[in-house]
């Protein structure tokens, strides 16, 4: 077994594809993340399947859409009969870990998030760095090397505050400015270096899934990390004059109030509060690429560098400020549904590139299978990245596909969106009766033309044949999504 690969996944949690600066912000903090770029493989063009959190990491574990493996909204449980690809990687020999924010199963209780047949030796579990559940391992650490921190924070240990603060704070809240060595992020580099370096057996490949919070609301970092922005050098938010009249209606109302009504919105600040956020939201980031160095810094002084498979990515994109709008919710845009993408495997990918295709996180699933050389199993829907990444073809599927079913807060009536970008083309149906009580609506984007979406054509009558021919592509990619992976045992 030990000929295969180690596998290191880090993720972050509501990070856009251009927030790094080796994808388009220039501005940003990320010379680790940009240096892994210029050994591996960027890929330009990633997608996840559902742009909140637990549906999208869904998608990742088992390979699937999420109308395929049932959790089509946070708070909703995975299935117990979905299979997760670390229980596949831990059968073959793999010595699995899990440090940081998991979320697939509700989260908003007293306790840890239930385990399931996931595969982990190690699972050291904290939702956030606001989340008091008794089993917060970020909280027990914590208490443990700044007990002084701890407590300034929070005082009272009988009170089950949890992530509702984070979401209806204006701004951020005071565990996101404690002093970097006391920080959830850097929680999550001194566990995974503790994993790489002597929490395990180094006769078994290992996968680590270290899972950052940030750069998540609520929005702040150490002040060390904040020095770091210069927040007049990120750009304002990308709107235009009257772009909330050009959109479905329900644009309006998360412009209003974030979360369903539950959070403050983009109306609810200024515009310096709005820079601020910005450059806080790049803090954060910094902080993840410090903490990045770190990890790999290890993984090279433990002699694991050849062998190991890293991957960098998050699990769904934030807002910013965009088409006068924060945080995250129905909406399809590339500043919820694209996502960051980097691979390095040295002892492999010999030459860098860099990936213009279209891919989804699903194939995050089965490039990793590959890898370790292990069989994807039934209900995997995605393929492979690894051909991509080695430059052995530029053939690939020309289209992704994103599906949101009131997964956010629930509104009334719920609200249901479909994303289908195909070449330069991208559709957004706002879904009507039967399957929702809103008025059917859309939006049609060329990208080539407005990467910023800005110019709603879906209402256009100059592009009524594009429309229609990209209902019809959605149709026959929601029809290839289906799960058909039940064995078909005799002819009738």
């Amino acid at each position: 077994m030990t000929n295969r690969p180690n596998i290191l996944f880090i993720c972050t949690d509501q990070q856009r594809a251009d927030s790094l600066g080796c994808t388009g912000a220039p501005w940003a903090v990320t010379p680790n993340l940009d240096q892994l770029a210029s050994q591996g493989t960027l890929f330009e063009n990633c997608y996840v399947q559902n742009p909140v959190c637990s549906p999208s990491r869904a998608s990742l574990f088992t390979g699937k859409y999420p109308s395929n493996h049932g959790l089509y909204a946070n708070g909703v449980p995975l299935p117990e009969d979905q299979h997760m690809f670390t229980r596949t990687l831990a059968d073959a020999g793999y010595d699995c870990g899990m440090i940081g924010k998991q979320h697939l199963a509700p989260c908003d209780t007293w306790r840890t998030e239930p385990r399931r047949d996931d595969g982990y030796r190690v699972f050291e579990w904290a939702h956030g760095p606001n989340h008091r559940a008794l089993e917060n391992d970020y909280h027990r650490w914590l208490r443990k090397t700044h007990p002084d921190v701890y407590q300034a924070i929070f005082p009272d240990t009988g009170a089950n505050e949890n992530t509702e603060y984070s979401n209806r704070a204006r701004t951020s809240t005071p565990i996101d400015h404690v002093t970097f060595e006391a920080h959830y992020s850097h929680w999550v580099g001194e566990r995974a270096i503790d994993f790489i370096t002597h929490d395990r057996d180094k006769n078994e490949p290992f996968f680590l899934m270290a899972n950052f919070f940030d750069p998540h609301h609520s929005f702040g970092a150490p002040q060390e990390f904040r020095d770091l922005i210069d927040a007049d050098a990120i750009p304002a938010p990308v709107t235009k004059s009257g772009e909330l009249d050009e959109k479905p209606d329900p644009h309006r109302a998360y412009s209003e109030k974030s979360y369903s009504g539950t959070a403050p919105g983009f109306q609810d600040y200024s515009a310096e509060e709005i820079k601020e956020i910005r450059a806080q939201y790049w803090a954060m980031i910094a902080l993840i690429d410090h903490e990045v160095g770190r990890i790999l810094d290890a993984l090279a002084d433990a002699g694991q560098l050849e062998n190991t498979f890293v991957v960098f990515t998050s699990d769904h994109g934030e807002m910013l400020g965009n088409h006068l709008q924060l945080l995250k919710g129905p909406q399809l845009y590339d500043d919820l549904t694209r996502v960051p993408l980097i691979v390095r495997w040295p002892a492999k990918i010999a030459v860098p590139n860099t990936v213009p295709n279209l891919v989804q996180w699903i194939d995050l699933t089965a490039t990793i299978l590959d890898a370790c050389r292990c069989a994807p199993g039934a209900g995997v829907q995605g393929q492979s990245l690894l051909p991509l990444a080695l430059g052995e073809t530029s053939d690939f599927r020309p289209w992704t596909l994103s599906e949101y079913r009131y997964s956010g807060f629930a509104t009334d009536p719920l609200i249901m969106t479909t994303m289908l970008r195909h070449g330069d083309w991208k559709l957004i149906l706002w879904h009507g009766e039967p399957a929702s009580g809103n008025t059917r609506d859309g939006e049609l984007y060329n990208l080539s033309n407005d990467p910023d979406e800005l110019q709603n054509l879906f209402h256009n009558p100059d592009h009524v044949a594009q429309r229609r021919r990209m209902k019809h592509l959605m149709i026959d990619a929601m029809a290839d999504a289906e799960d058909r992976t039940h064995p078909q045992v005799r002819s009738w």
